[in-house]
């Protein structure tokens, strides 16, 4: 078990070089593009400069969707896509697909303050949208697309994938709902990353390009917040940024905090860049979510405290137990959720507006945050 998954993080991470990218994907290979009959709905994908956008390709196809065409404009990122989707026709341009009226969403997965205005050309075209995160870069953009959202009535997804993708915290909102813990009370989302510096292409070091630590990796942990507290409602209390020790590249940061007050309750988020080298995982993603009758600890990506192998680790303490699931088995359903949404024009996958929200208080939190760098 552990070395097919050593394997598989050997197979992601060359793939990634190709592209310049580490790919932080958690699928199994036996996700891999299964084509279904009968497609529910076409789609494409326009811009692929983050590895995620395999994991997405992935889940529309689980839920019922046909990769039709695909657009980029990097050859060696093309190349690793056709390779892996071989049956997908390379657009000529933008345009092409967007003016293809049997095409019903496009996915992306451009650079970060790419993807906003492509959401808007997209929605304006008549088609629905999932996206990367972060979906938005600058509350300017976010404007618009609430905006163009409003006038097309088009759907605008954000792909959390921490959430949507990762199977314990599936589970988590699964007992959360069946009131295992209790009423929520606060939420701590822990984000660290492994820099993997000679993968990574230059508009990663750009803040004005990847829109700063908290907009980026932190929309992850906002979405959570909102999704387990249940709040609809939410202020930054406080937050902070900063190049801590990076200084070869000014534009960065590598650390990044929040606390949150909303109307479902409390949150704090932390995320960085400082994953040693040692650990057998890209980053050890936590949540723990605090209940009026008890908790829940999930260990996304790897449980250094344990034998336990891979991710999907989940702790539920309650009045009555303390017990481990492993959630390795348990269903992704964001796929089909999402794919019915886009044919019944509902919002089971996610709503509009809690999509919108999570991103919008990651905006915040990013544009007012005190920066923390050492001073020279």
């Amino acid at each position: 078990m552990k070395e097919k998954s050593l394997d598989r993080r050997k197979f992601l991470n060359k793939a990634a070089a190709a592209s310049g990218l580490m790919i932080l994907s958690n699928l199994p290979k036996k996700t891999l593009a299964t084509p279904y009959a009968e497609p529910k709905i076409r789609f494409s994908v326009i811009n692929i400069n983050h590895g995620h956008i395999y994991g997405m390709v992935e889940a529309v196809t689980r839920g019922g969707g046909q990769l039709v065409s695909f657009y980029a404009k990097e050859p060696d990122l093309v190349a690793a896509f056709q390779k892996r989707y071989p049956n997908a026709k390379k657009a000529g341009s933008e345009k092409e697909i967007l003016d293809d009226a049997s095409i019903q969403v496009v996915l992306s997965s451009g650079i970060p303050d790419e993807r906003g205005p492509l959401g808007v050309r997209v929605m304006r075209a008549g088609k629905d949208y999932l996206v990367d995160k972060p979906g938005i870069t600058t509350l300017e953009q976010l404007t618009e697309v609430r905006k163009v959202q409003k006038e097309t009535k088009r759907i605008y997804s954000i792909m959390y994938s921490e959430r949507f993708e990762n199977r314990a915290t599936v589970k988590a909102g699964e007992l959360v709902k069946a009131g295992a813990i209790g009423k929520v009370i606060q939420t701590i989302g822990l984000g660290p990353h492994r820099m993997s510096t000679p993968t990574r292409p230059e508009w990663f070091f750009d803040k004005k390009r990847y829109g700063g630590i908290i907009t980026d990796i932190a929309s992850h942990q906002f979405d959570q917040y909102l999704f387990f507290t249940g709040s609809t409602k939410a202020e930054v209390v406080a937050s902070q940024v900063g190049n801590t020790n990076h200084p070869q590249y000014p534009k960065f940061e590598d650390f990044g905090d929040v606390m949150l007050r909303g109307n479902g309750g409390t949150g704090y988020i932390r995320v960085d860049w400082f994953t040693p080298d040692g650990l057998a995982s890209w980053g050890d993603g936590r949540l723990t979510i605090l209940g009026t009758e008890g908790y829940i600890e999930i260990r996304k990506n790897i449980d250094i405290a344990s034998a336990h192998s891979g991710g999907n680790h989940l702790y539920l303490v309650t009045q009555k137990e303390t017990k481990y699931i492993d959630c390795n088995k348990e269903p992704l359903p964001f796929g089909e959720q999402f794919v019915n949404d886009v044919l019944n024009r509902t919002e089971t996958a996610m709503s509009q507006e809690h999509c919108l929200l999570a991103t919008e208080l990651a905006l915040k939190a990013q544009k007012f945050a005190k920066d923390i760098t050492p001073k020279k």
